[in-house]
């Protein structure tokens, strides 16, 4: 099963990192869905959850507020100004 590496960082700790097969944020243009292969982007973080899918089926939520959300060779990096685990 393909995996994507994830970092969830606020402006002065990291909330989260490790792996995880599906990604969902909202960005300012609406909600998205992040899987292995996607392609490389950025986008701006609407305030709201992020919700990560691990490879065990379990999730993690995390909310997250004024930042970005980058995409590269399956590497999902979201640095947010608040960003906290729920």
């Amino acid at each position: 099963m393909a995996v994507l590496s994830v970092s969830v960082v606020s402006a002065d700790h990291e909330v989260w990192s490790g792996e995880a097969t599906m990604v969902v944020a909202r960005t300012v243009e609406g909600e998205i869905g992040i899987l292995s292969g996607h392609e490389p982007m950025l986008a701006i973080l609407a305030a709201g959850e992020v919700r990560m899918t691990l490879p065990d089926g379990s999730k993690v939520q995390a909310e997250a507020a004024d930042g970005f959300l980058s995409v590269d060779n399956n590497t999902v990096t979201i640095v947010a100004r608040k960003a906290e685990l729920v």
